[in-house]
């Protein structure tokens, strides 16, 4: 099965380090997050890799190379210009099977495994990971009908969310919905997939997982990285 991992972002919410390194580069313990994020695959069976970049690419094929050195087969496609997070798929040859999709800054000890037999039992053309978050709202939060008359008061709640894991499994046929060259994002795709009647899945995960794209998600990705490294690295153990 051929994985395509997004590592062409600038970052922006990690500058100025972003601005120098990609951010796929940048370390976790003694390792960038992208070459965690390809070992924690191999130890899934997954070796067929395709690495989508753009801003600093060329440092990021530098490193990584054909792949030989960490036990896959990587190659590259460099996006000419930005065109969103799912965008670049239109332009990847040979997707004829299904394939996974993720982001390359992401650190999780998410099983794929049990993702893949998820997204082949139900036979839908996508499939998304999906975590629970909470979100703490500091103010008192008024529910009112339309003649502003107030039906309810609740005072700071939290907010609960399933969210995306920016972890997909897709069928070819999704890439009918994406055209080459043309800008697209997830939210997009999904939105025209569900207008076209076509059927969703979402895999629930309480796996351990941090996006890696805010300062403080990145600290702290760092200072658990060590008390999860074992199950990333040899998730059947």
């Amino acid at each position: 099965m051929k994985v395509i991992i997004l590592a062409g972002g600038k970052g922006k919410r990690l500058e100025p380090y972003t601005t120098v390194l990609p951010k796929p580069l940048l370390p976790v313990g003694d390792f960038p997050i992208l070459e965690v994020v390809i070992k924690q695959l191999k130890a899934f069976g997954f070796s067929d890799i395709i690495l989508a970049v753009g801003h600093l690419g060329n440092l990021i094929q530098s490193y990584f190379g054909n792949g030989r050195e960490f036990g896959v087969k990587i190659s590259y496609h460099f996006e000419q210009k930005p065109l969103g997070t799912v965008g670049a798929l239109a332009s990847i040859k040979n997707l004829k099977r299904t394939f996974l999709v993720l982001n390359g800054d992401i650190l999780t000890t998410f099983d794929f495994s049990e993702f893949l037999a998820r997204h082949k039992k139900n036979k839908n053309i996508a499939t998304i990971a999906v975590t629970k978050r909470e979100m703490k709202v500091d103010f008192g939060v008024c529910e009112c009908d339309d003649f502003d008359t107030l039906k309810r008061y609740t005072e700071k709640p939290t907010l609960r969310y399933l969210v995306s894991m920016g972890i997909y499994l897709f069928e070819p046929e999704i890439l009918k919905f994406i055209h080459k060259g043309k800008k697209l994002d997830f939210p997009q795709l999904m939105n025209i997939l569900l207008k076209r009647g076509e059927k969703i899945s979402v895999f629930r995960s309480a796996d351990f997982w941090l996006d890696l794209g805010r300062p403080e998600d990145y600290i702290r990705g760092m200072e658990q990285f060590e008390r999860i490294k074992n199950k990333i690295f040899n998730p059947k153990k």
